[in-house]
């Protein structure tokens, strides 16, 4: 990984690369491994090591969600995932799921986190607190920023849809994000299943990727989705995480996590 090399310049490259749209969220959960890993010293890091390898010709990037390593006290677990993807394919870069939101010289620590101690390429953030609270992430650069915009969560509709001024908070965050991508690096979150909402961002927009989970285990409709968020047949990424992951819980889970990912990336292609 350059650190002198764009956020946007390494995602698009993968993307040409590996002919994929597709992101593999690394949510490793103890109780659902394959049972020699379970009971393997760093069992997270090696689960995810597999996923990787055997994923790693099929992606534009990897997500780690950080609840599922410091939640156990696997944070070093998680720095040794980053480093081996920089290290073994540095190709391909890194979206920490984080979801961190504060000001000031907490945000600018959070922002250190992410960047420094763990050297993520990119971080999810969120905009509840304003700009303020996006300001330390958009200083780094060379690093994606990813705002939280409408969610895929069923709940979101109570705050994202809510408005003071007649749009609803998620379009307000997707104009302020598209002036924050003139100097940064900014993606937005736009859940999959709200593909009308996807269209009303991508309007509002233009340019900025968005980062779509929820069509795999929560059933988002791909075609919709991406008949939605394209533009030029690209400026999505598409985050699939469980359905690919736990597609066995045998000693074949990285092969069934591999033909997963291919059955994703193929379907994603097709509507491009």
């Amino acid at each position: 990984m350059s650190p002198k090399i764009s956020f946007y310049t390494r995602l698009n490259a993968a993307i040409e690369q590996n002919n994929s749209l597709l992101c593999v969220g690394l949510d490793p959960i103890a109780e659902q491994l394959y049972a020699e890993i379970a009971g393997s010293p760093n069992a997270f890091f090696n689960f995810c090591i597999s996923i990787i390898d055997a994923t790693a010709d099929l992606v534009c990037a990897y997500k780690p969600q950080i609840a599922h390593f410091s939640a156990v006290g696997a944070e070093a677990q998680l720095v040794q995932v980053i480093q081996y993807i920089h290290d073994t394919y540095p190709q391909i870069p890194v979206i920490l799921d984080a979801k961190r939101g504060d000001i000031g010289s907490t945000a600018q620590l959070y922002a250190k986190e992410a960047f420094v101690r763990y050297s993520a390429d990119a971080v999810t953030v969120n905009p509840f607190l304003g700009k303020e609270s996006m300001q330390p992430y958009l200083e780094y650069s060379d690093r994606g920023t990813v705002i939280l915009c409408r969610t895929s969560n069923p709940g979101s509709a109570w705050l994202q849809d809510s408005s003071a001024t007649g749009d609803p908070a998620y379009l307000k965050i997707a104009r302020a994000a598209l002036e924050w991508h003139k100097s940064s690096d900014v993606l937005l979150v736009a859940g999959a299943t709200y593909p009308d909402e996807i269209l009303a961002i991508r309007k509002a927009a233009p340019g900025v990727t968005l980062l779509i989970p929820g069509v795999g285990t929560q059933g988002g409709d791909l075609e919709c989705v991406l008949k939605a968020g394209l533009e030029a047949g690209a400026g999505v990424i598409i985050s699939a995480s469980r359905s690919i992951l736990y597609a066995s819980s045998q000693a074949d889970f990285a092969e069934a996590a591999r033909t997963a990912a291919i059955e994703l990336r193929d379907k994603i292609n097709m509507h491009r």
